[in-house]
C-alpha cells in the first residue's frame, strides 16, 4: 500500500489490516511520525512528539502476532490532547505554568488505550488550560487549519481536531468543557463526541471546570469515534463523578442505524439571527436528508438558549478559579526566579505563568464567588442550570434527538476572537448548554460554506443515549462523502 492509502484509511480499517498482517503498527507509526516531522513546524498540531513511538509499535506488533493483543485498535496510532496526563510524557496544558511537567501516572483513559495496544504519537496543542475557542491562547503558539491558512482550527481541542484533519493521526482524544471537542471538529471537517457526563473517567484530566469537563474521541469516520468511545468509557472508582453503570454502544446497531420514525427536534434559537446563512442552510439540508429516510422533523421554540452564555461562563469561571488556585510556583510547574519572599513567589509565578485568557477567567471566577456578588451571579447561574435541565427534559419527552449547528459560523479568521473575547464567548452558544447539564452530543460534517469551509451538524441526545446519536450520525454519514473530503 502507498503512504497516501495508509493515511486515508479509517482507524478500524488500519487495525484490521494490522491484525491480518497486511500492515504493521511499526510501519504505520513511521509514516505518521514522518508526516508530523515534516508538517508540525508549520501547522503546530503537536506540542510533544513521542520519538519512542516506533519502538513501542515494534513491541506491540510482537504482542499482536502472539495473540496477546486482539482489540480493534491494537497497534493503531492515536494523538492525545495535552491536558490528559501521560506517565513519562510531558503534559503542559499549553501553558508556561506547566511547561516542564511530566506526570508520574497515566490518566484512566490513557491506561485503557495502552491496554488495547494503541500507540501514542504525541500530545496535541490546545488553548491554555482549555480556555479558548481557537487554539490561539497556547503558550506554544497557534495551530493551523487545513481548510484555510488564515483560519483557526477551533478550540480548545484544536490540535487534536487539526491532527486528524491533517492526516497526522487517525483518531485523537480531546476534552469538552463547553464545546471544545465539537467546535474544532466542526471547524476542521471531522467528527467528535462529547459523551454523557460521567461515562468517561476524568481521573488524570487536568481540571478546568470539574462539573463540565468530559474527555471524548475525535475521528474522521463516525465508527472510529464510536469504537474509541467504547474503549475509554466505563465506571472508574478513582473518579467520584463516574457513572455507576456504563453500557458499551453496539457498533453493529450504529453502523446499520435506521432513522425511520425517529423524532427530530430543531430548536428555533439555534437557527436565529446569530447563525450564518450558509451554516443554517447546510444543517437544514442535512436534516432534510434524514427526513427523506423517514425521520419526523419539527421546529420548536427553546427560549432558555438565550441564557446559555452567561450561565456557562459564570459556572465555568467560578470552578476554574478554584481549580487553578493549586498552581502557586511551589509544588510543581513554573516558579518565578525573581521572587524575594513567599507572597511575591505566589504573585510573580501566577502572573508570569498564566496567559491573558486564563487570568481573565480567574478574575471573573473570583468576582462571581466574592462576598456580595455570590447570590447575584453564581447562585442565579445554578438556578438557571435547573431551568435548562427542565427545558431539555420537556424537549426529550417529544423528540428522540435535537439537531442544530455546532457553531454559528465556520472557522474564524486568525486573530478575530483574540481582539474581541466577547465574540469568542458568544460563539459557544450552540454547545455550552450540553455541558451544563451533562448531555451527550456529537458533531458530524454536513457540508461546506461558500468559501469551502466545513460546516458541522450537532446531534444532541438524552443522558446515556450515545448509541442513538452516533447511529443518527452514522446514518447521515452513509448518505454523504463529507467525512472523506480532504483539505483544499
Amino acid at each position: 500500500m502507498t503512504k497516501e492509502e495508509v493515511l486515508e484509511m479509517s482507524a478500524l480499517e488500519a487495525g484490521k489490516k494490522i491484525k491480518e498482517g497486511i500492515l504493521t503498527s511499526e510501519g504505520i507509526t513511521r509514516i505518521f511520525l514522518e508526516k508530523i516531522k515534516a508538517e508540525n513546524p508549520k501547522y503546530n498540531c503537536y506540542i510533544t512528539v513521542c520519538e519512542d513511538a516506533v519502538e513501542l509499535a515494534r513491541e506491540i506488533d510482537k504482542k499482536i502476532k502472539s495473540g496477546e493483543l486482539t482489540g480493534p485498535f491494537a497497534g493503531v496510532p492515536i494523538a492525545i490532547k495535552d491536558n490528559i496526563c501521560t506517565k513519562g510524557i510531558k503534559t503542559t496544558c499549553a501553558s508556561k505554568m506547566l511547561y516542564n511537567f511530566v506526570p508520574p501516572y497515566d490518566a484512566t483513559v490513557i491506561k485503557k488505550i495502552r491496554e488495547q495496544g494503541m500507540v501514542i504519537l504525541g500530545k496535541t496543542n490546545m488553548d491554555e488550560f482549555a480556555m479558548g475557542s481557537t487554539t490561539e491562547t497556547s503558550f506554544f503558539g497557534p495551530t493551523g487549519n487545513p481548510w484555510g491558512e488564515d483560519r483557526v482550527p477551533g478550540g480548545s481541542s484544536g490540535g487534536s481536531a487539526a491532527a486528524v484533519s491533517f492526516d497526522q493521526s487517525y483518531i485523537a482524544l480531546g476534552s469538552d468543557t463547553g464545546g471544545s471537542i465539537r467546535q474544532p471538529a466542526s471547524f476542521c471537517g471531522v467528527s467528535g463526541l462529547k459523551p454523557t457526563y460521567g461515562t468517561v473517567s476524568r481521573y488524570g484530566l487536568v481540571a478546568f471546570a470539574s462539573s463540565l469537563d468530559q474527555i471524548g474521541p475525535i475521528g474522521r469516520d463516525i465508527m472510529d469515534v464510536a469504537a474509541l468511545f467504547n474503549i475509554i468509557s466505563g465506571t472508574d472508582p478513582k473518579d467520584q463523578t463516574s457513572a455507576e453503570k456504563v453500557t458499551p454502544v453496539d457498533l453493529d446497531k450504529i453502523r446499520d442505524f435506521n432513522v425511520s420514525g425517529l423524532k427530530i427536534g430543531l430548536p428555533e434559537q439555534y437557527f436565529g439571527e446569530g447563525a450564518d446563512t450558509d451554516v443554517k442552510k447546510q444543517v437544514i439540508e442535512a436534516v432534510k436528508m434524514l427526513e427523506s429516510k423517514g425521520a419526523e422533523v419539527k421546529t420548536f421554540p427553546m427560549g432558555i438558549v438565550d441564557y446559555a452564555i452567561p450561565t456557562y461562563y459564570i459556572i465555568a469561571c467560578a470552578e476554574a478559579c478554584s481549580n487553578l488556585s493549586r498552581y502557586d510556583g511551589i509544588k510543581y510547574g513554573y516558579s518565578s526566579p525573581d521572587a524575594e519572599d513567599l507572597l511575591e513567589l505566589f504573585i510573580k509565578s501566577r502572573s508570569e505563568g498564566f496567559g491573558m485568557e486564563v487570568k481573565r477567567r480567574i478574575m471573573l471566577g473570583n468576582f462571581v464567588l466574592s462576598s456580595g456578588y455570590y447570590d447575584a451571579y453564581y447562585n442565579k447561574a445554578l438556578q438557571a442550570k435547573a431551568l435548562i435541565k427542565d427545558a431539555f427534559d420537556k424537549a426529550f419527552e417529544r423528540y428522540d434527538v435535537l439537531i442544530g449547528p455546532v457553531a454559528p459560523t465556520t472557522a474564524l479568521k486568525a486573530g478575530e476572537s483574540l481582539s474581541d473575547p466577547l465574540k469568542m464567548y458568544l460563539g459557544d452558544i450552540c454547545t455550552v448548554l450540553i455541558n451544563i447539564i451533562g448531555l451527550p452530543a456529537v458533531s458530524v460534517p454536513c457540508g461546506f460554506d461558500a468559501q469551502g469551509l466545513p460546516v458541522g451538524m450537532q446531534i444532541i441526545g438524552k443522558h446515556y443515549s450515545e448509541e442513538t446519536i452516533l447511529g443518527v450520525a452514522s446514518a447521515f454519514q452513509r448518505m454523504t462523502d463529507h467525512h472523506t473530503r480532504r483539505k483544499v
